[in-house]
């Protein structure tokens, strides 16, 4: 018997070299392995055997069957490759040149201006940090000097989920997490979408920040508004100035907003600008000691500075873009302006 199945083997193999449709091939699998196949016919008879043979001559058959099977499946693959080649010679002059005045997409202006942000800061040595969108009460607020019943989350008009959480109001977060996770020195930017009630032609209910956070010894104010001038030139223009504003954010002290000269009118004073001749791109200032205790970091050896911009503001200011709205709504026009760009350059 162990003949017979090497004599089917020799045949199938010389009758596979012929094959030159799928068709055929099938046939011919059915021929040798299908349920009244050659070989299936010896596997059924193996009970037929004495006890000792049973063995040696079941493993042979098993063999070239696996054989076999491996055969019919190349054979099947060669078959449909040199189906899909010749249908394509048939269809398609692989001759001809391509396509012309093909459109080719661009970067969004959202992440563009990202981008340009972070390769700012990361020249500088910062490293860029990332945490999660769906946030608790004590990371997003609290370790940030704004226990429940503080005025300041009046500030924020946050979406909470139905378990108690919130989608983070700002990047902040990722600072705390920042400085939980890690000893000092720190220097990071964190950049991702935060949430907010409120929707106007200047404001997105989810939209985009950077922040920033130096923790080191020797840290002073002094280091905060030259790292933002710099800054602000880098993005803005070499001649571009700014100046601080005494303000209030719970999580620094002292806290500052930050205006640029304004880029539309080089600060001598027009519409967009109020004719002030300054526009506001960011808020700053020295970390809270208070933020220093709720993460374990002694504020006595320690000091650091933190700064928060909103990447649609940066993008509008950039870019000259009149309302928010034209950074989510994907209208091509829109959208096709930067594509030029890219082209012009």
């Amino acid at each position: 018997m162990e003949k017979d199945i090497a004599s089917i083997e020799r045949d199938c193999s010389a009758a596979l070299d012929g094959v030159a449709e799928i068709a055929s091939l099938n046939e011919l699998r059915v021929q040798f392995l299908g349920r009244q196949g050659r070989l299936t016919g010896i596997m059924r008879s193996l009970g037929k055997l004495p006890k000792e043979d049973r063995k040696a001559v079941g493993q042979a058959a098993n063999q070239v069957r696996d054989r076999l099977n491996q055969a019919f499946d190349s054979a099947e693959e060669q078959l449909k490759s040199a189906s899909l080649a010749a249908e394509i010679q048939q269809r398609i002059d692989l001759t001809l040149p391509g396509a012309q005045g093909v459109e080719r997409g661009c970067v969004h202006p959202l992440r563009r201006v990202e981008a340009e942000i972070l390769s700012i800061f990361t020249r500088l040595g910062y490293a860029v940090a990332s945490g999660p969108q769906i946030e608790d009460d004590w990371h997003n607020f609290e370790a940030l000097n704004m226990p429940p019943d503080h005025p300041a989350r009046d500030m924020q008009d946050t979406f909470y989920t139905r378990d108690g959480r919130l989608l983070r109001t700002h990047t902040s977060p990722v600072q705390v997490r920042t400085m939980l996770e890690n000893k000092p020195p720190l220097r990071i930017v964190a950049p991702g979408a935060v949430y907010r009630c409120d929707a106007d032609v200047s404001h997105s209910p989810m939209f985009h920040q950077v922040e920033g956070l130096v923790v080191d010894r020797g840290i002073t104010m002094a280091d905060l508004k030259g790292t933002l001038a710099h800054f602000a030139r880098e993005m803005f223009g070499a001649d571009t100035q700014i100046r601080l504003r005494s303000s209030f954010f719970p999580f620094t002290e002292p806290s500052a907003e930050v205006d640029v000269s304004c880029i539309f009118c080089a600060g001598s004073g027009c519409r967009v600008c109020g004719d002030t001749g300054w526009i506001e791109i960011l808020g700053c200032g020295m970390v809270d000691p208070a933020v220093f205790e709720s993460v374990g970091i002694d504020a006595d050896e320690m000091q650091g500075f933190a700064f928060g911009m909103g990447i649609e503001r940066i993008a509008m200011l950039r870019h000259r873009i009149p309302d928010i709205r034209l950074l989510f709504d994907s209208r091509i026009e829109f959208l096709e302006q930067f594509a030029q760009r890219d082209r012009e350059i």
